[in-house]
């Protein structure tokens, strides 16, 4: 796609993209509808068809196939929409924190995770800390380890908590618990029958795993764990929350990792064995960051 000077639109249109585009994209990727997205944005489906028209001329790329069943994001489009969630996360984040300065408000903490609050010891501590600090006000945050990371140097988050460590020489961190790393499995599977699960045991299955964290800590931990190829099982890897993994494994689509704060959230058929070597159960340490 070029312009009458030869000029690709991505150089030129690409100053004219605002993020009434980029709410478009992304309210037509969540809808998988013109219509419904006009709808969820109180706008003309004339006006959200153009919009979305215009920031994929200006960017040159089509970032959605439309067919009569609605749109689809293409690959090239999923990739753009990721950016785009990010910069409109951002953006709000921006606007929330003017507010707050604007209307004088004080007490305010603000933790970015990468885990489960369904259970565990994030959710316990943050209980805790309600009920001893009941003026604070608590907001959390679930992005990538990187997201946040960069949302902790920008002075976005207050405390980061996560898995592993993060190159962050400028801040204060300090070691938390550690959970236990478990086999998600659907019901009539037969490793259910075993109280414990080696990784030995999962040779020949169909490991599914999120993009989103921890999903690449458990799929480097299973690498560690099995070094032949040939002992390791199939790893799927999808573009899609925990929450639709383990969807995916009540319909015996494979198995998963989680960790134990994610057995808080009931799915129906899961059943959940610890996972071990000869030392024992396989752990992940969680620790927090702070640039204060």
């Amino acid at each position: 796609m070029t312009n009458s000077r030869g000029t690709s639109p991505s150089i030129q249109g690409s100053k004219a993209i605002e993020l009434k585009h980029l709410r478009s994209a992304v309210a037509a990727a969540d809808c998988g509808s013109l219509r419904q997205a006009a709808e969820l944005l109180r706008s003309q489906q004339s006006t959200l068809s153009r919009l979305v028209s215009q920031i994929e001329h200006y960017l040159g790329v089509a970032m959605f196939e439309r067919s009569s069943g609605g749109v689809t994001p293409t690959a090239a489009g999923r990739s753009i929409l990721r950016l785009a969630r990010t910069i409109l996360e951002e953006f709000d984040a921006l606007i929330a924190t003017a507010k707050s300065l604007q209307n004088g408000e004080a007490g305010r903490l603000t933790i970015g995770f990468c885990t489960s609050l369904t259970a565990g010891k994030l959710k316990a501590s943050l209980l805790d800390f309600k009920q001893r600090f009941p003026r604070i006000e608590v907001a959390t945050v679930e992005r990538s380890r990187t997201r946040l990371a960069t949302a902790l140097r920008n002075g976005v988050l207050d405390i980061l908590i996560v898995t592993g460590s993060l190159p962050l020489p400028d801040c204060k961190t300090r070691a938390l618990w550690s959970e236990r790393v478990l086999v998600a499995l659907p019901q009539e599977h037969p490793l259910t029958a075993r109280q414990a699960i080696y990784w030995t045991d999962l040779r020949g299955e169909t490991v599914l795993l999120s993009y989103y964290d921890p999903g690449r800590d458990f799929e480097d931990l299973l690498v560690s764990k099995l070094v032949l190829p040939e002992d390791r099982p199939r790893i799927e890897r999808h573009d899609v929350s925990c929450g639709i993994i383990k969807s995916l494994i009540s319909m015996k689509a494979g198995i998963s990792l989680v960790l134990e704060s994610d057995t808080g959230a009931i799915f129906a058929d899961l059943v959940y064995r610890d996972v071990r070597d000869g030392t024992g159960p396989s752990r992940f340490d969680f620790s927090a960051y702070w640039c204060w």
